[in-house]
């Protein structure tokens, strides 16, 4: 009954018992997450081991005899510990046996660069490594708690005393959230902590087994925003095959092999053949198309394969018994310190251990030698013993460290008559004063705790940092455009009429080619453009007039139009460009007028100006019904701009007269030592203005040169290359070199004399051990010499002038002897400078096509301005501009560098080079 009488009902007591499953769930849910993260798949910033990990670790430890035991008889024991499967275990004992660090392993345990598996767990066998013996484990640093089932004591973490878990590396993936932090250097790791403790600022980049190239500008120091970019190292064997070295991280060489011959399928690349020769290095042959370039294959291959993949870090670690997100030198900061403090209890449970032993030994020495023994022989109880030995030893005991217990006593009880008897107090005094050594060194060691540290850094790698320098170079990649180095795998076709454009039209006019990733730019006859990714067959609006591949920001592509007004009849001129779009949006050309027409259009590759000629109807009431116009009389506009006024009279024919010049000059190109590569956006070195017959000087590390065109795609690998110029014929190169033949140093002039593309030619000596010193394109260099200071020399520093030492000579010759044998540098200096010329006179180099040109447009000029009063052809009288919007900073830039034609000064060659042909004062 209840409080009021009544008698409770038996189903309403059953309802309110129970709980809402909602709550059920979220509480269960919660222990689970929680159980994940903590117990199975993020590491302890500690000891940087995952709950399995370090578990397999223990039971190796208790395991370990000095001798390997089989991997199955290691998953037994770890199952002690571990409540999960066997072969979860299996694969975490792979992986950390993979890594080639904290285990010596036998047998086949797979390979990480090509995917192939480890052998059954009863064939492989495991041992600890030295290393791992060294800093993972001292059971009096540990703390321990009691297995799963209370029957054994495991590790909470262990007493790892080295930046562990960056050596490593891990992911996992729990639930809400994961991780993944990348391998370090094991000696850059060391030498981080180094200098962490010299208190330097420090940072570290990752560092993988398979090698490779890393790009590490946006790694963010390991936080869940930053990014790595890491490469395949793919060498140029010859102009019909490609070899890749090395792998990316996270991938296969089967993975990767699949990736080229996806894309080839796919018609990204174009090649005859993969051939996998891995064996004890990674070796994959790529045999090339005929007729392609190895340069844009390299390219393709990193767009479009697992030659290039993304890695995102996300270092998320165990702090405290819960998931913090930190960065790597976070991380790296915490081990040190965290040695350092395991250094200190080792070094005081040391110097307690050494105190023990000195105050026994002392008891001891005091207890035999004073014969305190013999006072014991009357005693007739165990507790006058310990009462007599402990009055016996009343004198001494001001000299102790701590108090004299009962336990100490009883110890000395138990020596032997044999011990006593054979008791030599020289050795004791020998070895209390080793013991007091050892103390002294151990208290040194304490008060000086840093450097104890510093110096146990130090010794970790000078024990095994042989053979782990770093395998993954350093270096910033550029950003490829996969629009331009994808393979034209389709066709591109238009229907102008209908106003269909695509692959697929195969019946219809064929374009070029294009891949299946291009953007396709589109001009219509009502002065509309429009740009639209390339389909099989995509409608773009009637009357096509101009389809063709868009390049984004292509400031060399110059569009040349005239149309007619709809609204006046007015015939505009202009020329522009088309750099940047919104992909399938329309733009108006006229000036939005409706029935605007389009009467004549150009698309010019390298901004040409032609000659055209405009012939008037019958009907006009213009007395000249027939004149020319030069497109290189416009200003370059943005697409935008309405033009100038061509003629106010209808026009019934525009034809082309003459095919034009660029007006747009050479292209400024830039090199890249950093990336090796060709730019025009002003990084780095400038080269000079390159006009289409030019090209690159190459001169490599290993004594050789190379001619290439300019191209954006070319490859130059930075750590190979010693100079890159604008090539000159008459700009002669100075080389130093060794020759390991003759055992001389040589130095050399000489000039280019071969003219073929893309071919290295070697200029020093093909002996063994020849190297290239020093090279040089300045036309009057100097270099020093510095000797060792134990020369016995009257001058350390020597300095030369190489035109006084040798003259300019073929580019086979030996060049001439240098009488150096030893030392420190041989650097270049400033070059000397040119000499003046000779005599007052001044000449000019005087264009006498310029001249022809200049009297043609002032006489067509005068005949025009005449005959436009009456006919008020404004285009040719007055070029009148006018605008709708402000020009773009890109057509300024154009305008800037556009050439302006002199009127009637002739121009004035200021190249030294010219000049010195036209005098003929120089060598």
């Amino acid at each position: 009954m209840d409080e009021n009488g009544a008698t409770p009902n038996v189903e309403d007591s059953e309802l309110h018992s129970q709980l809402p499953v909602s709550g059920l769930y979220e509480s269960w849910f919660l222990d689970y997450a929680s159980y994940v993260i903590l117990e199975r798949a993020v590491p302890a910033i500690e000891d940087g081991l995952k709950p399995v990990q370090r578990r397999i670790m223990h039971a190796l430890n208790e395991m370990d005899d000095g001798r390997f035991n089989k991997v199955a008889n290691v998953i037994g024991s770890t199952m002690q510990y571990h409540p999960h499967g066997d072969a979860s275990i299996n694969d975490a004992i792979v992986n950390l046996g993979q890594k080639e660090l904290l285990f010596d392993t036998q047998g086949n345990w797979g390979d990480l660069r090509t995917g192939d598996r480890a052998a059954a767990a009863r064939y492989i066998e495991v041992r600890l490594s030295r290393f791992s013996k060294e800093i993972v484990f001292n059971s009096d640093t540990t703390e321990w708690q009691l297995s799963y089932d209370g029957r054994k004591r495991e590790p909470v973490t262990l007493p790892v005393k080295f930046p562990l878990l960056l050596s490593l590396g891990v992911e996992g993936i729990a639930v809400g959230l994961s991780t993944k932090i990348l391998p370090h250097n094991f000696c850059e790791l060391i030498e981080a902590s180094i200098n962490i403790l010299q208190g330097k600022e420090v940072t570290i980049y990752p560092d993988f087994l398979t090698g490779g190239q890393v790009d590490v500008s946006n790694y963010g120091d390991g936080h869940r925003s930053g990014k790595v970019r890491v490469r395949a190292r793919i060498e140029e064997e010859d102009k019909k095959m490609l070899v890749i070295r090395d792998i990316p991280f996270g991938t296969t060489t089967s993975s990767l092999i699949d990736s080229i011959i996806k894309a080839n399928d796919g018609g990204k690349i174009k090649i005859k053949k993969v051939v996998d020769n891995t064996a004890a290095d990674v070796e994959i042959q790529v045999h090339l198309a005929p007729g392609v370039s190895p340069d844009i294959t390299i390219d393709a291959l990193y767009a479009f394969t697992e030659c290039e993949v993304s890695i995102s870090p996300n270092a998320c670690v165990i702090i405290e018994d819960k998931p913090h997100f930190v960065g790597v030198t976070d991380i790296l900061r915490y081990n040190t310190q965290q040695t350092v403090h395991l250094l200190k209890r080792e070094l005081e449970i040391r110097r307690l251990a050494l105190l023990e032993k000195i105050l026994y030994g002392s008891l001891e020495k005091i207890f035999i030698e004073n014969r305190i023994y013999r006072d014991i022989e009357e005693c007739e109880t165990f507790e006058a013993v310990i009462r007599t030995i402990d009055k016996g030893l009343e004198p001494y005991k001001p000299q102790f460290y701590r108090a004299i217990t009962d336990d100490d006593i009883i110890e000395l009880t138990e020596i032997r008559i044999k011990r006593i008897s054979k008791y030599d107090g020289y050795k004791a005094d020998e070895l209390m004063r080793k013991w007091q050594d050892e103390l002294s060194e151990t208290e040194d060691n304490l008060a000086n705790i840093t450097r104890f540290a510093i110096d146990y850094f130090r010794d970790l790698l000078k024990k095994y940092g042989k053979g782990r320098e770093r395998r993954t170079e350093i270096r910033a990649f550029n950003q490829i455009s996969a629009n331009i180095v994808a393979a034209n795998n389709q066709k591109l076709y238009v229907n102008r009429a209908e106003g269909f454009i695509g692959y697929g039209l195969k019946k219809d006019e064929y374009v070029m080619d294009c891949s299946d990733i291009d953007d396709i730019i589109v001009f219509r006859s009502d002065g509309r453009c429009l740009v639209t990714k390339v389909q099989d067959k995509v409608f773009v609006g009637k009357d096509i007039i101009h389809c063709a591949v868009f390049v984004k920001n292509d400031e060399r592509k110059v569009y040349n139009l005239v149309y007619v007004d709809g609204k006046t009849g007015v015939s505009y001129i202009k020329r522009f460009q088309v750099t940047a779009v919104t992909r399938d949006r329309e733009y108006d050309l006229t000036q939005g007028t409706p029935k605007s027409k389009i009467t004549y259009f150009t698309a010019n590759e390298n901004g040409e100006a032609e000659i055209i000629t405009v012939n008037l109807t019958a009907q006009s009431k213009a007395k000249v019904k027939q004149f020319d116009f030069n497109f290189a009389d416009l200003l370059i506009k943005n697409r935008s701009a309405m033009g100038n006024i061509l003629t106010k009279y209808t026009v019934r024919k525009l034809t082309m007269k003459q095919a034009g010049r660029s007006t747009l000059g050479g292209v400024d190109m830039w090199f890249d030592p950093i990336i090796g590569r060709l730019n025009r956006d002003e990084r780095g070195e400038y080269l000079g203005n390159f006009g289409s017959t030019d090209n690159i000087l190459v001169i490599y590390k290993d004594g050789s040169y190379e001619l290439t065109n300019f191209d954006l795609t070319n490859h130059y690998v930075s750590n190979e290359v010693l100079l890159v110029r604008k090539f000159d014929t008459k700009l002669p190169i100075t080389a130093l070199y060794y020759d390991g033949g003759q055992k001389q140093h040589f130095i050399k002039r000489f000039t280019i004399e071969t003219s073929s593309l893309d071919k290295k030619f070697v200029f020093i000596s093909d002996a063994k051990n020849s190297k290239l010193i020093l090279a040089s394109t300045d036309k009057r260099p100097r270099f020093e010499i510095v000797h060792a200071k134990n020369e016995k020399r009257d001058q350390l520093h020597e300095e030369f002038v190489v035109e006084d030492l040798i003259d300019i000579r073929g580019w086979k010759a030996m060049g001439y002897k240098l009488s150096i044998d030893k030392y420190k540098e041989i650097r270049w200096l400033e070059p000397l400078a040119e000499p003046e010329p000779i005599g007052e006179a001044k000449f000019e180099e005087i264009d006498e096509s310029a001249d022809e040109n200049e009297d043609q447009n002032e006489a067509e000029d005068q005949s025009t301005e005449s005959e436009g009063e009456d006919s008020e052809v404004l285009g040719v009288t007055e070029s009148e501009e006018i605008s709708t919007e402000e020009d773009s900073p890109e057509i300024k830039e154009i305008e800037n560098k556009k050439e302006v034609k002199p009127k009637k000064a002739p121009k004035k060659d200021k190249d030294p080079d010219s000049e010195k042909s036209q005098l003929g004062l120089f060598e």
